[in-house]
């Protein structure tokens, strides 16, 4: 096979569709709206999910659960995590991002107590569980909320 020889799949490259350009074109005079009605009128585009009167899937479905609009999406990361980092660093929003601990902190950073923490650590974050405090207060460690 050469360059010039390169063509694509057949079906794959579809003719324009042009409306309303004649009857030659297959799509001319109404232009695919058909004769009267609501759908042949200009600004007959509809309310979304409106079904002409039928009852709207959205409507037909159950609905399940709740979600809270007010409520705050937060990231956990566990103690046994922090083992990453070195002896009495400063673990900060940043830095657990740079270790890949977490990628995005939304709307906070909480530290959960699972797991043992071996090293002396400085932790910065939004939120601590009893535990995780206790946890790095034990390895000599302090637990700062910003």
């Amino acid at each position: 096979m050469k360059l010039h020889e390169l063509q694509p799949a057949f079906g794959s490259n579809p003719k324009a569709y042009r409306r309303g350009r004649g009857h030659a074109s297959g799509n001319g005079k109404t232009a695919g709206r058909g004769h009267k009605g609501q759908g042949a009128r200009s600004g007959s585009g509809g309310k979304l999910g409106f079904e002409g009167g039928q009852m709207p899937l959205y409507r037909r479905l159950p609905k399940r659960g709740f979600k809270c609009i007010n409520s705050k999406e937060i990231v956990t990361v566990n103690v046994y995590s922090l083992n990453l980092f070195e002896e009495n660093s400063v673990v900060d929003i940043e830095a657990l991002k740079s270790k890949g601990l977490i990628s995005n902190p939304r709307d906070g950073v909480k530290i959960l107590g699972e797991g043992e923490l071996e090293k002396k650590l400085t932790v910065k974050v939004n939120y601590f569980s009893k535990a995780a405090a206790e946890k790095i207060k034990a390895a000599g460690g302090e637990a700062e909320v910003i």
